[in-house]
């Protein structure tokens, strides 16, 4: 637990437009991190992806029934991709984040950022994923390697016990403050890497994309982190 320095609660005031009013104290804590990553040039990167997803469906056509809807075709490959050399391209992306959120956060230089799980799901229009956490890890994370218009985004929902407490009321039509949202959603762009906490609730909206074939699924990779000692 910190103490809070006064000086440091006065910065407060000034960043909510409040300076001259020291009696009246606004300072946020307990903020929830997502970072967000767009890799350059992944045309080639996603177009190798892409082939191995389908290949791996292909050798495996039940796959992993987890938060995706199996029952409509959505397709969740095994946990183990990370282990496969195919997808070392990605990893070194995924790596190169990884130090910048462990410098951003000033971890333990004795303490590396890692993949401990890796897997692949295929979303066919019509199909999502339910609102899940990943237990046993640090930070989740998806990468996107197809995502036609409609796709699906990616919703996070607040953790915070203020869900299941009394709810305020807002003016009407009037943008809320950032804080004050209970929800927000990232739409799948291909390239982009999107990595939040293990225990924040997620879930994907229902791909509804109208293009044909293969190129109307939603593929992405997702992966699960932790630290290991270097």
């Amino acid at each position: 637990m910190l103490t809070v320095n006064p000086d440091v609660a006065k910065e407060g005031i000034a960043r909510a437009g409040m300076a001259g009013s020291e009696r009246f104290v606004r300072t946020n804590y307990f903020p929830t991190i997502i970072y967000q990553y767009d890799v350059e040039n992944c045309e080639r990167l996603n177009k190798t992806l892409l082939d191995l997803t389908y290949a791996e469906r292909e050798r495996d056509q039940a796959g992993v029934n987890k938060s995706n809807t199996a029952e409509l075709g959505s397709w969740h490959s095994a946990t183990m991709l990370h282990k496969n050399a195919d997808y070392e391209p990605l990893q070194t992306e995924i790596d190169t984040v990884l130090s910048r959120i462990s410098q951003d956060l000033s971890y333990a230089k004795d303490q590396v950022l890692k993949v401990t799980t890796m897997w692949s799901i295929i979303n066919p229009p019509g199909n999502g994923n339910r609102a899940h956490v990943h237990p046993n890890s640090l930070w989740s994370g998806v990468y996107y390697v197809q995502a036609p218009e409609g796709a699906g985004k990616i919703e996070f929902i607040d953790p915070r016990t203020v869900m299941i407490m009394n709810q305020p009321k807002y003016v009407a039509k009037k943008k809320r403050p950032r804080d004050c949202w209970t929800k927000v959603n990232y739409k799948p762009i291909p390239g982009r890497m999107i990595i939040f906490p293990a225990w924040l609730y997620h879930g994907v909206d229902s791909n509804v994309s109208k293009e044909k074939g293969r190129a109307a699924d939603r593929v992405i990779l997702s992966f699960n982190l932790n630290q290991v000692r270097k």
